[in-house]
């Protein structure tokens, strides 16, 4: 088995996406929740992360990802049935 390359498309059965939609939910709440309970050390930490990751270093960016990731899930075309 080889990975997927960045510039292939994928195809994703319904419930990976129901999964993949669960886990970006938990993401975002546990980032929601660390901003309203840990301050700054827990957004200079989730900066820290994203920009090890090559994301945006602004402060939400990676809530705003996150956000991104899971309306991509919500509003992608179906997949087209082969014949």
């Amino acid at each position: 088995m080889t990975l997927r390359q960045p510039d292939q498309d994928m195809l994703l059965a319904a419930a990976d996406a129901a999964r993949l939609r669960q886990v970006l939910i938990a993401c975002s709440d546990v980032l929601a929740w660390g901003k309203e309970n840990c301050g700054a050390q827990f957004s200079a930490a989730v900066q820290d992360a994203a920009e090890a990751a090559g994301l945006g270093r602004a402060p939400g960016a990676l809530a705003g990802d996150v956000s991104l990731a899971i309306d991509t899930i919500d509003f992608s075309s179906p997949a087209r049935r082969a014949r």
